[in-house]
């Protein structure tokens, strides 16, 4: 399997963001590079030349994306020690992507409804952004517990895997009725149970 360069070009990126958007849309199997090509102004050579197959690029793109995340977390994690803060303020980004449309989905988990059908190549980045999130939040909760400050009524693991599918399931409401709001009609009251 061919890997795309190492210091991708202003090209590349344009690429990677159009399949981004492409991907939040309609997932793996909603675009082609016929549609990349004609969005981003390129032959679908071109796409070709930085990304030889639909794996690479969907993989490279997932790949970025974790990276983002563990980014974005660690930053929380740095300027926002308290765990109940940290929970309302992951959740808060996810409400703030929705309302202004710069994410309405999250790429992981909007591929990971398409896990049987997916490249193992791209399936394992999906898992594995799904294990970090769920290893983080586990870490929250726990933490959170231990200061008094998180209420749980499971395992700090078990409340992780609730809190990810609530939010997760959050965007897909907001998706469904068309209405940026129903993510925080989902989110809101949970966080208020989990606050001790």
């Amino acid at each position: 399997m061919s890997t795309p360069s190492t210091a991708p070009s202003s090209t590349a990126d344009e690429i990677l963001a159009c399949a981004r958007s492409l991907v939040m849309a309609g997932g793996y199997n909603g675009f082609s590079y016929a549609d990349i090509a004609a969005v981003v102004g390129i032959r679908k050579a071109s796409i070709h030349h930085h990304f030889p197959n639909k794996v690479d690029l969907v993989r490279t793109l997932v790949a970025r994306y974790r990276e983002e995340a563990r980014t974005g977390i660690a930053e929380l994690e740095r300027h926002v020690p308290d765990p109940l803060a940290q929970l309302r303020s992951y959740a808060g980004y996810w409400e703030g992507c929705i309302t202004d449309a710069s994410a309405s989905f999250c790429i992981c988990a909007m591929l990971a409804s398409e896990l049987p059908i997916l490249p193992e190549e791209v399936a394992l980045e999906v898992r594995a952004h799904f294990r970090f999130l769920a290893a983080w939040l586990a870490s929250v909760f726990e933490r959170g517990a231990q200061q008094g400050l998180l209420r749980l009524s499971g395992t700090a693991r078990a409340e992780a895997e609730a809190f990810l599918a609530a939010v997760h399931g959050a965007m897909l409401s907001a998706r469904a009725y068309g209405d940026p709001k129903m993510f925080g009609v989902v989110m809101t009251p949970l966080l208020d149970r989990l606050s001790a």
